[in-house]
Order: structure tokens, then C-alpha cells, then sequence
């Protein structure tokens, strides 16, 4: 019986792309931030990260599409952050964004890590973007790394 886990070593030459929402700022920089130091010391120069900003979390999906279908990258990093307020639509965000994440990943075949924060509040993502429970940035780089390496693997 075969056994296949990739490991933290970047394939060479990959290319790795992060998608960060500009909505709630501090959040997305210190997850990008995180996400970016976390490829560079794991091998990976610079110049194979490429960051695309969109303007919220909604707006991911489609540039994760787009990135996937062009081939260029071994996995997407997806950051941003969505806060529950007092209506339905951080839900719908929320849903959408990795209901549309996991359909690129799916149909592609690219993996597509989600480090989408979807919190009750402002506290929860200062927690989770460098706080008490660690950065989702630095999580989701670990994870795209992990299954570049698999994917170079796998028959």
C-alpha cells in the first residue's frame, strides 16, 4: 500500500499567490504580512509570491478562479476578514466566499487554502491574526506549501 503526505518543502520554481481582501485592513495586512514571512522561511523567494488585493471578501472567488485557470501557481492563499453584524448579510459573505474558494480548488485542481476570518467580532480577529490563537496567515502558507509538495506526490 502506497503513502503520500507532502511536506514543507516548496517544490522548486513554484509559484504561490496570496488573495487578501482590503476590507478591514489591519486584519488582512497582519494576515498577509504573516502569510508572506511564512513563505520566505520556507524557501520561497519573493519573487514567487505574487499578492492580489480585491476589494472584499466577495471578490475572491472570482480572482482565485481566474489565477487557477492561468496555471501558474502550485496553491492560492485566500485571506480577509468578515465580521458578524446585525444582519444576515456576514452569512452570505461569509458562505459564499469559501462555497466559491472550495469550487475553484475543486474544479481547477489548484488548491485554494481559505484563511478567510469569519467572526463574531473585531476581538475573535485580532485572535486569529496574530493574537492568542495564532495567525490564519501563517496557517494557510503552511497548508499551500504542504500541498504543492503532496501534489508533486500524488500519481
Amino acid at each position: 500500500m502506497a503513502h503520500y503526505e507532502g511536506d514543507l518543502r516548496a517544490p522548486d520554481g513554484a509559484r504561490f499567490a496570496i488573495i487578501a481582501s482590503r476590507w478591514n485592513p489591519r486584519i488582512g495586512d497582519a494576515l498577509v504580512a504573516a502569510a508572506r514571512r511564512t513563505f520566505s522561511a520556507h524557501g520561497v523567494a519573493d519573487s514567487q509570491v505574487d499578492v492580489v488585493r480585491v476589494p472584499g471578501a466577495w471578490e475572491i472567488p472570482q480572482a482565485a478562479a481566474r489565477i487557477a485557470s492561468a496555471g501558474r501557481h502550485a496553491a492560492i492563499v485566500a485571506l480577509g476578514c468578515v465580521v458578524r453584524g446585525d444582519t444576515r448579510h456576514y452569512e452570505h459573505v461569509a458562505d459564499r466566499c469559501a462555497d466559491g474558494l472550495m469550487r475553484v480548488s475543486l474544479d481547477s485542481g489548484v488548491p485554494v487554502c481559505n484563511g478567510v476570518l469569519a467572526v463574531d467580532d473585531p476581538v475573535h480577529a485580532e485572535e486569529r491574526a496574530g493574537g492568542s490563537h495564532g495567525n490564519k496567515g501563517e496557517e494557510c502558507a503552511l497548508v499551500a506549501i504542504e500541498m504543492a509538495s503532496l501534489a508533486e506526490r500524488l500519481p
